[in-house]
């Protein structure tokens, strides 16, 4: 009777190629950091999600910093992705009245946010982290690079871009806090300022 040994009957495992790795790690970190920031993650934990060990990391990446960074580039790298999809779907005929690929834009902006909150979380962590010099250096650096993108794209003059980046920024906080709305006198405003004075009166009546 042949018996075969059960390494003979086990497959080879195959070797995963390291840029597939590093692109796993990558995935793996935007989603960490988004949760942690830069300095509440553990390396560890990044690794332990791709299923790989933490000296593995660095043999691929630098330092935390340098893992961080490139995960925050990947965010800024699927928001270019994002705009040229909606300018090259943008038909004029078809649009509302008055629309332009800057508006398209920013709709597809919108839906990011709403399916894309990690990416969302991890840029503000980007920004919360640029005390640090190398970090800040480049963050600035993704933040132009998007901007020359959407002057590109929309060849709209330099005021709509500032109008668009900076109702962009309005949206990230809004997500960031769950709310549609940001103006004074929004409903959920008006709740939580009617809270806030109903708490301050408490203990403060007298008899």
């Amino acid at each position: 009777m042949t018996t075969a040994s059960s390494s003979q009957d086990e497959a080879p495992r195959q070797r995963v190629p390291a840029a597939e790795r590093r692109d796993a790690l990558i995935e793996a970190a935007v989603h960490e950091f988004a949760h942690g920031g830069l300095h509440g993650t553990p390396v560890d934990r990044i690794a332990r999600r791709v299923g790989v060990a933490q000296p593995y990391v660095f043999s691929l990446f630098a330092s935390k910093r340098e893992l961080f960074l490139a995960a925050v580039e990947r965010g800024f790298e699927l928001i270019a992705e994002t705009f040229d999809r909606a300018a090259t779907e943008f038909d004029p005929e078809i649009a509302l009245p008055g629309a332009d690929v800057l508006n398209a834009m920013g709709n597809a902006y919108v839906q990011l946010l709403r399916t894309h909150r990690d990416y969302l979380m991890l840029q503000h962590h980007a920004y919360a982290a640029c005390n640090d010099e190398q970090i800040r250096d480049r963050v600035r650096g993704c933040y132009a690079r998007i901007v020359a993108h959407v002057e590109r794209l929309s060849g709209a003059a330099p005021e709509r871009i500032d109008e668009f980046f900076r109702y962009g920024t309005w949206l990230n906080v809004a997500a960031a806090m769950g709310v549609e709305d940001l103006s004074a006198g929004c409903e959920w405003m008006r709740a939580e300022q009617r809270g806030q004075a109903g708490r301050s009166g408490v203990g403060n009546t007298r008899p």
